[in-house]
C-alpha cells in the first residue's frame, strides 16, 4: 500500500484481510489436531497404511528433487527480465532510480513465494489426506457420521491452506508494493501455477499408471476386487490417489485461486489509475476474505447437516454446506458493495468526478454473485454428465452389454456434449459482464470477468475439501478391503467412496471453468500491459487483435494445437507406464502362493515404476510450456501472441472438459455394473466397463486436469514477455539465435517425451 491514499476503513480492511488469512491457517491447524487425535485402527491396518504413506512421501521427495533445478533457472530469468523491459510507470515513479532492482527482487521473491505456497498446499494437503484415510477406516467401525466427519475435515485442512496461503500471498504483495504490485504479482502467479502444473502432471501420471495396470490385470484377467492385496499394483494405486487427486488437485485449485487474485489486482490497479478510486482493488480482496469466513462456516457445518437435514446422505450434506457458504458470500458482498463502493462513488461525484467512469455500486456485487452462482451451475452440469443417477452414465452402462466398442462410443458422445454446455455456461457468464459493464468499455468488462473469477473460487476451501474427500474415502475403502474389515464398516466406506467419485468429478469441472475465467482476465491484462508499453514508446495503442492478419491466425492455429500436443504427451506417458505395470503385476501372480493369497506380492516394484514414469515427463513438459509462447511472441510479434493465447484458451477448455467428464462418466458406469447391473462383477458387461474406465482414467485424472495449469502458465508467461516483445520489435541476429536455441530445446523435449521407456522390459527380466 506504499504511497497509496487509503481511507481509514480501507487500511483497516486490508489488514483485516491478512487477519482472515491467518485465521484460515489457524483453522487448518485446529482441524489437523482434531484429525490426528482419532484412532488409527489395528496393527494390520497400520501396516497397510504405512506402505501407502512411505510410497507417497518417497514420490513427493523425488518430485521436489526433479523440479528444483528448473525452478532455480527461472528465478534467475525472472530477476533479469526487468533489465530487458522496464518496470511499469507506477514502479518507476514509486522507486525512482532503484526501480529495476526493487522490481527484480520483488518479482523473483514473489515467484519463490508462489511456488513455495503451491508446494505447501500440495504436499501438506496430501500428507494430511494420508493421515486421514486410516482414521476414516477406523471410524467406519463406529458410524457413518464419524467417518464422514474425519474424511471431510481431513480434506478441509487442504482447503483452508488454499484459502489462507492464497489470500496471504496476494495481500502481502499488495501491501508491500502498492500500485507497483503488478510487477511482482506476475511472479507470484507464475510460481504457483508452474508448481501446480508439475504436481498435476507428475501426480496424474503416477496415479493412472498404477490404476490402469491394476485394473487390466486384477479385474479383467484375474477377476479380483478393486483393492485385493494379491494385486501387486494395489499399494501404488493407493499412493496414486493421494499424489494425483490430493497433491495435484490441491495445487491446481490453489494456483487458480491465486491467479484470479492476481488478475483482479492487475486490472483493478489499471482502473485506479483511470478513476482515482481504490475500491477497484480493495473490493476483491475483502470479498475473498468474506469467502474464507463463509467457507469456514460451511465446512464446519457438514457433519451437522449430515446428522439433521441430510439424514445420512453425505453428498447432500456437502451440497447444503456449499449453498450456505454461497448465500453468505453473496449477501455480504452485496452489503459491502453498497456500504463501501456506493459511499466512495458518492464522495467522488461530489468532488467533481465523472459518474460515467465510476459506474454503479451494484455492478461489482453482481459480478461476484455471477461467479458464485455459475460455479454452482457448473457443479450441477458436471454432476448431470457424471452422476450414477443421471441418464448419461446410465446410457453408457447400458451400452456395456454390447462390448467395449459401444461403451467407448457412448462415453465419447456424452463427453463431447458436456464440453459444449460447459463452454456455453462460461460464455454466458462473460456475456453478463458485457451487459453490466458494456456502456463503460472493454477495460471495465474484463475487470468484471476478473470479479467473476473472484466469485467463482471464493469458496476454494469448500471445493478442495470436497475434492480431497474423494481420495481419502477411496484409500480408506482400500485399507478396509486389504485388512478384511467387517462388512458393516466396508459398507460405510463404500458409500463414502461413491460420494467421493462425484465430488472429484465436480471439482474438476469447477477447476476447468475457473481456469478459463482466469485466463480471459489475464488476457485482458495482456492487452493492458501491451498498451502501457506502447504509450511509453509513443505508439498507437492496440484496440483489438485482427484475426484476418495471417500472423495472428498462425498464432491462433498453433495455440489451438498446443493442448492436443500436451494431452498426447501425457496419455502416452500413462500408456507406457501402464505397460510396465501390467508386466509387473502379471509376473507377481506367477510367484508361487501369490494367487492363492498365501504370499504377498512385491509392492515396491510397482511403486518404483509409477515414480519413474512420473519423473521422466516433468522436465520435457516444463521446457515446452515455457518456451512455446516465447518463440511465438518473438517470431510472430505481440498480435500473434494474442491469437496464440486465444487458441490455447478455447482448445484447452473444450478438451479439458471433454476429457474430465468422459472419464468420469466411464468410471461411474463401471460402478453401476459392479453394483449388479447387466450381470454385475465378472460379466462381459463388467469387462467392457473396465475397458471404458481404463481408457478414461488418463483422460480424467492426468491429461484433462493438467490442462488447467497449462492454460494459465502459458498466459502468465505471455504476460511477462509481452512488454519485452513490444519494446523490441527488431530482435536482430542475437534474437534469432535465441529463437533457434529455444526451438532446439523444444525439439529435445518432444524427442525425450517420445523416447521408449523400459518399464515392461525391466519387469519381464525381473530387475
Amino acid at each position: 500500500m506504499y504511497q497509496m491514499p487509503l481511507t481509514a476503513f480501507e487500511t483497516i480492511a486490508i489488514y483485516g484481510v491478512l487477519v482472515v488469512a491467518i485465521l484460515s491457517l489457524l483453522y487448518a491447524l485446529w482441524l489437523r489436531r482434531n484429525v490426528m487425535s482419532e484412532d488409527r485402527g489395528n496393527e494390520t491396518m497400520v501396516r497397510i497404511w504405512t506402505a501407502i504413506k512411505d510410497g507417497a512421501d518417497a514420490y513427493l521427495n523425488q518430485q521436489l528433487r526433479t523440479i528444483l533445478p528448473f525452478i532455480g533457472v527461472l528465478i534467475v530469468v525472472l530477476f533479469f527480465s526487468v533489465w530487458i523491459a522496464p518496470p511499469t510507470p507506477a514502479a518507476q515513479q514509486m522507486f525512482g532510480a532503484n526501480a529495476r532492482l526493487v522490481v527484480a527482487i520483488g518479482r523473483a521473491v514473489a515467484f519463490i513465494l508462489g511456488a513455495t505456497f503451491s508446494l505447501m498446499v500440495g504436499q501438506l494437503g496430501m500428507r494430511m489426506a494420508v493421515q486421514g484415510n486410516i482414521r476414516v477406516a477406523s471410524a467406519s467401525m463406529r458410524s457413518l457420521g464419524d467417518a464422514l466427519r474425519i474424511a471431510y475435515r481431513s480434506g478441509t485442512i487442504t482447503g483452508m491452506l488454499t484459502d489462507g496461503l492464497g489470500l496471504l500471498g496476494g495481500t502481502t504483495i499488495f501491501i508491500v508494493f502498492g500500485e507497483a504490485a503488478p510487477d511482482a504479482l506476475l511472479g507470484f502467479g507464475f510460481g504457483g501455477t508452474l508448481l501446480a502444473l508439475f504436481m498435476r502432471v507428475g501426480g496424474g501420471i503416477y496415479t493412472k499408471a498404477a490404476d490402469v495396470g491394476a485394473d487390466l490385470v486384477g479385474k479383467v484377467e484375474e477377476n479380483l476386487e478393486e483393492d485385493d492385496p494379491r494385486n501387486a499394483a494395489v499399494i501404488a494405486d493407493q499412493v496414486g490417489d493421494n499424489v494425483g487427486d490430493c497433491a495435484g488437485m490441491a495445487a491446481d485449485i490453489f494456483e487458480s485461486y491465486e491467479v484470479t487474485i492476481v488478475s483482479a489486482l492487475i486490472l483493478g490497479l489499471a482502473l485506479v489509475t483511470l478513476t482515482g478510486q481504490l475500491y477497484w482493488i480493495i473490493f476483491p480482496l475483502i470479498v475473498r476474505a468474506i469467502g474464507v469466513i463463509s467457507s469456514i462456516i460451511g465446512t464446519f457445518s457438514v457433519p451437522i447437516w449430515e446428522q439433521t437435514v441430510a439424514k445420512g446422505d453425505a453428498w447432500h450434506a456437502m451440497e447444503i454446506a456449499y449453498e450456505v457458504s454461497s448465500v453468505i458470500t453473496i449477501s455480504l458482498s452485496t452489503i459491502l458493495a453498497y456500504a463501501y463502493v456506493h459511499a466512495q462513488n458518492v464522495a467522488a461525484i461530489a468532488a467533481g468526478t465523472n459518474p460515467q467512469i465510476l459506474g454503479h455500486w451494484w455492478q461489482p456485487a453482481v459480478m461476484v454473485s455471477v461467479g458464485v452462482i455459475f460455479n454452482v451451475i457448473v457443479n450441477r452440469v458436471t454432476a448431470h454428465f457424471t452422476g450414477t443417477d443421471k441418464p448419461p452414465v446410465q446410457e453408457i452402462a447400458k451400452s456395456t452389454r454390447f462390448g467395449p466398442a459401444t461403451t467407448i462410443l457412448s462415453g465419447l458422445a456424452e463427453g463431447y456434449e458436456s464440453s459444449f454446455w460447459a463452454i456455453l455456461l462460461i460464455a454466458g457468464a462473460i456475456m453478463i459482464s458485457v451487459i453490466v459493464y458494456g456502456a463503460q468499455g472493454a477495460q471495465y468488462i474484463i475487470y468484471g470477468v476478473a470479479l467473476i473469477g473472484i466469485g467463482w473460487l471464493t469458496h476454494a476451501g469448500n471445493l478442495v475439501s470436497m475434492d480431497s474427500f474423494g481420495p481419502i474415502s477411496d484409500n480408506a475403502n482400500g485399507i478396509g478391503e486389504m485388512a478384511s474389515m467387517p462388512a458393516s464398516a466396508r459398507k460405510i466406506m463404500t458409500d463414502l467412496d461413491a460420494v467421493g467419485n462425484t465430488t472429484k468429478a465436480i471439482t474438476k469441472g469447477v477447476a476447468i471453468g475457473s481456469a478459463v475465467i482466469a485466463a480471459v482476465a489475464l488476457y485482458g491484462s495482456f492487452i493492458t500491459d501491451i498498451n502501457i508499453v506502447l504509450h511509453e514508446l509513443g505508439r498507437k495503442p492496440m484496440e483489438f487483435i485482427n484475426i484476418a492478419d495471417p500472423r495472428v491466425f498462425i498464432g491462433l492455429l498453433i495455440g489451438g494445437g498446443i493442448p492436443l500436443l500436451f494431452g498426447s504427451m501425457l496419455v502416452k506417458a500413462v500408456a507406457r507406464a501402464a505397460n510396465g505395470m501390467v508386466a509387473v503385476v502379471r509376473k507377481q501372480f506367477d510367484v508361487p502362493g501369490v494367487r492363492e493369497g498365501r504370499v504377498l506380492p512385491d509392492y515396491r516394484q510397482a511403486v518404483a515404476i509409477s515414480t519413474e514414469a512420473a519423473q521422466r515427463e516433468l522436465l520435457p513438459v516444463g521446457i515446452l510450456v515455457v518456451l512455446i509462447p516465447i518463440v511465438v511472441g518473438f517470431a510472430l510479434k505481440a498480435e500473434a501472441l494474442g491469437g496464440f493465447l486465444a487458441g490455447v484458451i478455447l482448445s484447452g477448455q473444450l478438451l479439458a472438459v471433454f476429457m474430465s467428464n468422459t472419464g468420469g462418466a466411464w468410471d461411474n458406469a463401471k460402478k453401476l455394473v459392479e453394483e449388479g447391473l447387466y450381470g454385475g462383477k465378472g460379466s462381459d458387461a463388467h469387462k467392457a466397463s473396465v475397458v471404458g474406465d481404463t481408457v478414461g482414467d488418463p483422460l480424467k485424472d492426468t491429461a484433462g486436469p493438467a490442462l488447467n495449469p497449462l492454460i494459465k502458465v502459458i498466459n502468465l508467461i505471455s504476460l511477462i514477455i509481452a512488454p519485452i516483445v513490444v519494446a523490441h520489435t527488431d530482435i536482430g541476429i542475437i534474437g534469432w539465435v535465441l529463437i533457434l536455441a529455444a526451438l532446439a530445446g523444444m525439439t529435445w523435449a518432444l524427442l525425450r517425451s517420445k523416447a521408449p521407456a523400459q518399464y515392461a522390459i525391466e519387469a519381464t527380466e525381473g530387475k
